[in-house]
């Protein structure tokens, strides 16, 4: 996750006094209907890509059970004793699971986290937590599903920025997907405190599942905080960093931040989704010309990776910032 912290509105209002923020709802299940109801769809995502950087889809194909099973799941092993969750904690950024309860990227604030690669899942599953029972099978099949979710977004995204459905196909057929699986304690009520801080995510799309309220987005327009409402069975989309660099700036990462709850725990499931370790990413070439120069270098999230580590005590420090080509952002 890239700290933003320089380029956020500076109150910190309750949640309570902030507006909520209307987003677009978009039925994913139109995708597959006849090629007009597609096509809108395919608008309305890129309208939402180009102008928020956020929106919530239903109809997405994954059911209220699966995805209770994900809640229970990450809420079970919360509950574990501290000892066991603390066998998975490290300080190294690239191991394939890891646990903490207080982060040093800058951004955590109140937060206990379990991180974890997903796809492909033969190669990652033997590495997760054997303990609750029932993590390892309730986990997997959400995560599972939510890729399929994402395969489908990402198809979408590509094919409103006018580039050609199987573009990269393959990289994002064997691209990563990490799973941040987050739990944020109830606070007293009265209390304003933020669970993690500002922030945009790096990768190309995050999918987020929560058990309650808890999220709020920068809106762009009042370069203000606005509450993001929970909607029943719903999956809320971010666009990530190296979605603004892939469309060479046509769509905007979007900076958001987590608040705890005061009436009672939440849990977030972020399903993070990018190219493959090593991959670089960059500016599509259909997006590139004399009138549109790249606006980013291009990078991996391994490179990500290692500038988290490098930059642990310079929190201001943005890793979309270090990508920007001087003269054209």
């Amino acid at each position: 996750m890239s700290d933003t912290s320089s380029n956020v509105p500076q109150q910190q209002l309750p949640s309570e006094e902030l507006q909520s923020q209307p987003m677009p709802v978009i039925n994913l299940g139109h995708l597959s209907l006849d090629p007009t109801s597609r096509c809108r769809v395919v608008d309305d995502i890129a309208r939402a890509c180009r102008d928020l950087g956020y929106f919530q889809v239903i109809n997405h194909g994954i059911s209220q059970s699966v995805m209770d099973d994900a809640i229970e799941a990450a809420t079970d092993f919360f509950n574990l004793p501290s000892e066991t969750k603390e066998e998975y904690a490290s300080d190294d950024l690239q191991q394939p699971v890891r646990y903490d309860t207080s982060s040093k990227d800058g951004i955590s604030m109140s937060r206990a986290f379990l991180k974890h690669y997903a796809h492909p899942l033969c190669d990652w599953l033997q590495y997760w937590p054997q303990q609750p029972p029932i993590y390892r099978e309730y986990m997997a099949k959400y995560a599972v599903e939510v890729r399929g979710v994402a395969l489908k977004l990402m198809e979408a995204i590509l094919e409103g920025l006018g580039l050609d459905t199987e573009y990269m196909h393959v990289k994002f057929d064997e691209g990563l997907q990490l799973l941040s699986v987050n739990c944020y304690p109830k606070v007293s009520e009265g209390d304003t405190t933020i669970g993690l801080a500002a922030h945009s995510d790096y990768g190309l799309l995050t999918i987020l599942l929560t058990s309650c309220r808890g999220l709020e987005v920068v809106d762009r327009s009042s370069n203000s905080w606005k509450v993001v409402q929970k909607l029943p069975h719903a999956l809320h989309v971010h666009i990530g960093d190296h979605m603004e660099v892939l469309s060479n700036g046509r769509i905007k990462t979007v900076v958001h931040r987590a608040v705890l709850n005061p009436r009672e725990e939440r849990i977030s499931i972020a399903s993070i989704h990018g190219f493959a370790l090593h991959e670089k990413v960059s500016s599509a070439k259909e997006l590139v010309d004399e009138k549109n120069p790249p606006k980013y270098k291009e990078s991996s999230f391994n490179d990500f990776l290692e500038h988290l580590t490098a930059n642990l005590d310079n929190r201001q420090r943005n890793f979309l910032e270090t990508l920007e080509c001087k003269g054209h952002i």
